[in-house]
């Protein structure tokens, strides 16, 4: 029986497992739903799914790079005491290996580590520590040469901000100080080419605006938008940011100063995005002790 992504999609909302078990359930089951929701049960993946709904915010980015080709991978846990677990690193390290060998997240989930895939080492990790954990985001970067940085390094190559610098020409140690500039300062873009055309537009629309409000002729606003967005600009894309090394030059400069020029970056932040649940400990003690 072919199982379609349906089939899949229904699987995940029964039973709350990853794609990769549902759809590895439907295939030992030949599309049985109920055989495969018994798969899943005989395999404790049902045990693991229950802990599938609990926000996993904290966690690690493992880092590594090697002949000019980089990838950054987030792992994320409940708690950052899992984090520090030695038992979680070791598998953070070990999907951050198999990530050189694939693209994008769902090649990596599917990737084999030491006779499994990432997805199932995961679940897994899941049933022995007790807590959910989810891999969230990948990213690859090539070019002549990739440098990187991890900042509060849990352990070699993890920490809570990874970041990759790819180059073209031979790192001389620019590359490493750069990744700590986008650590830092965290750049929208590389440059204002590769910008978010509607970041720009909103910020163009909201400058317009308030220079209209000065009251000044149309002509005279018009060049004070151009000096305000080279400003934006400025703050918001690499390359024309100042060096936090060396602020007298922009990142670009200093790049071309040392012989090589940047490509692009990478940036991943442990639980960037995720909207955390803020819980008042003394309120739910009240809660319960009051019936």
């Amino acid at each position: 029986m072919a199982i379609t992504a349906k089939l899949v999609k229904e699987l995940r909302d029964t039973s709350g497992v990853g794609m990769m078990d549902a759809k590895r359930a439907l295939t030992e089951a030949n599309g049985d739903m109920e055989a495969a929701i018994d798969w899943l049960r005989t395999k404790g993946l049902a045990k693991a799914a229950k802990k599938s709904g609990r926000t996993a915010a904290e966690g690690l980015v493992g880092v590594t790079s090697e002949n000019g080709v980089g990838v950054v991978v987030e792992v994320n846990s409940e708690t950052d005491f899992v984090a520090k677990n030695a038992d979680f690193q070791g598998m953070v390290a070990a999907i951050t290996s198999a990530a050189m060998g694939v693209n994008d997240l769902e090649g990596l989930l599917a990737a084999d580590l030491d006779g499994k895939t990432v997805a199932d080492v995961v679940t897994e990790k899941i049933i022995t520590i007790g807590e959910n954990m989810n891999v969230r985001r990948m990213a690859r970067i090539e070019g002549d040469s990739v440098a990187s940085y991890v900042h509060n390094a849990a352990a070699p190559g993890m920490g809570n901000i990874g970041v990759l610098i790819a180059l073209k020409g031979e790192d001389n140690g620019i590359g490493h100080q750069i990744a700590m500039h986008v650590a830092a300062i965290n750049p929208a873009s590389l440059s204002e080419a590769d910008l978010d055309p509607a970041v720009v537009e909103r910020e163009k629309n909201v400058l317009t605006e308030q220079a209209r409000e000065s009251g000044k002729p149309e002509n005279i606003i018009e060049n004070m938008i151009k000096g305000r967005m080279k400003k934006f600009f400025s703050e918001v894309t690499l390359l024309n940011q100042a060096f936090v090394v060396n602020p007298d030059l922009t990142v670009g400069q200093a790049a071309k100063d040392a012989g090589v020029e940047v490509l692009g970056f990478v940036r991943l932040e442990v639980g960037d995005g995720i909207e955390k649940k803020v819980e008042d400990f003394a309120a739910e003690v009240a809660k319960t002790i009051g019936g």
